[in-house]
Formats: C-alpha cells, sequence, structure tokens
C-alpha cells in the first residue's frame, strides 16, 4: 500500500534524482529530465487511478491499479469504453505495459529499455493536442546519459527508482508545483544563474 506523499518526500526523491545527474549535465539541462520524469508518473498515477474508479473497482494502491487497469484494458469487452471515457474525462490513456508503474517492474526485471519509456512520452503528445511537445526536452539519446545504450538505461533506471515510492495521486498540495519551484530554488546556483533565468528557459 503507498503512503500519501508529502512535499518532504518528493524533494527528497528530486535530491537523489539530481545527484545521479550532477556530474553528467548541469542543472538546467537535468531539471527537464526530472520535471518531465515527475510529469509522466504523475499522469500515469492519475490515469491508473481514474480507471479503478471509471471500472468502480477504486483503488489508490498503484500495483493494485495498474492489475486491474491492465486486465480491463486487455479485455475486449471493457477495452474501448475504458479507452474512450478516460480520453473525455483526463484527454489520454497509457498502454498498460507502458505507465510508469509498468515500467518500474521492467526496471526491477532487468528488461527495461528506454525506448519503452520513450514510446510511453510519445503516445501522451500524440493523444491531444494539449500534450503536443510536453516532453521535447527529454533526450533519451544523449551521451550525457551515458556512451552507450546500456549506460544510458542504466541512468534512467536509477532516475525513475528514485521517484517509484512517490504517490502523487495522493499528495498534499500540488506536486507539479512543488517539483518545480523546489528545483529552480535549490539548483539555480549550480549553473551560475539566476533563479528567474530558469522561467525563460
Amino acid at each position: 500500500m503507498m503512503e500519501k506523499s508529502n512535499s518532504q518526500s518528493l524533494y527528497q526523491a528530486l535530491w537523489n534524482s539530481a545527484d545521479i545527474l550532477r556530474s553528467k549535465m548541469d542543472a538546467n539541462e537535468y531539471k527537464s529530465y526530472l520535471l518531465g520524469l515527475v510529469f509522466y508518473k504523475y499522469l500515469s498515477d492519475r490515469m491508473l487511478v481514474h480507471s479503478t474508479e471509471l471500472l468502480e473497482e477504486e483503488s489508490h494502491d498503484l500495483e493494485k491499479a495498474q492489475l486491474i487497469y491492465a486486465n480491463a484494458y486487455k479485455d475486449a469487452d471493457t477495452h474501448e469504453d475504458l479507452r474512450e471515457a478516460l480520453k473525455d474525462d483526463i484527454a489520454y490513456d497509457i498502454k498498460p505495459e507502458l505507465t510508469f508503474s509498468a515500467l518500474i517492474d521492467e526496471i526491477n526485471n532487468n528488461t527495461f529499455q528506454r525506448e519503452h519509456l520513450q514510446q510511453g512520452l510519445r503516445d501522451i503528445e500524440q493523444s491531444n493536442p494539449i500534450f503536443e511537445d510536453l516532453f521535447e526536452d527529454i533526450d533519451l539519446n544523449s551521451r550525457k546519459l551515458g556512451p552507450n545504450p546500456q549506460k544510458q538505461n542504466q541512468t534512467i533506471s536509477l532516475l525513475m527508482k528514485e521517484l517509484a515510492d512517490l504517490n502523487l495521486v495522493d499528495y498534499d498540495g500540488d506536486a507539479l508545483g512543488d517539483a518545480y519551484e523546489y528545483l529552480i530554488g535549490q539548483f539555480a546556483s549550480e549553473s551560475g544563474k539566476k533563479a528567474g533565468e530558469f522561467y525563460i528557459s
């Protein structure tokens, strides 16, 4: 069962994630990776919980919600109705195998490939014009993540594992806003910029 996340748990996860990237890129670059992954997790978690509400099996336990969603998504009798309801209510849906929770399972099973995350990001961007280019600042093929695909997979996996235990649906407050403000406040000095410069970068 996932516990409700608070700002301290979010800030700690962001700090730990930043530690992974500090030696690889400057603060303004890793800010984009961290915010993008937090946003993807938020969208994924929100969709899973909302799908259980639509299916009248409400659960805020993400593991249970993932199972409920995956079973309904793969059921020919409920698949289309579920997708249409999600599109109507939240404007997107994510394939069960591409949710943040499913990708964490891949990471734990040593089967994760960053292309899977890339597909999930792309699917959201293409699901509705409001999400167009939402994740354009996340380059999962960047050599700054590692000199080869294996090292890049490892870096992305480490980042996602740091965020895995956050419950962003039941977060006390505005998780995305808090993440953004925290990264601005904590890491602006590392790149030698004034905090305000991040808002227009």
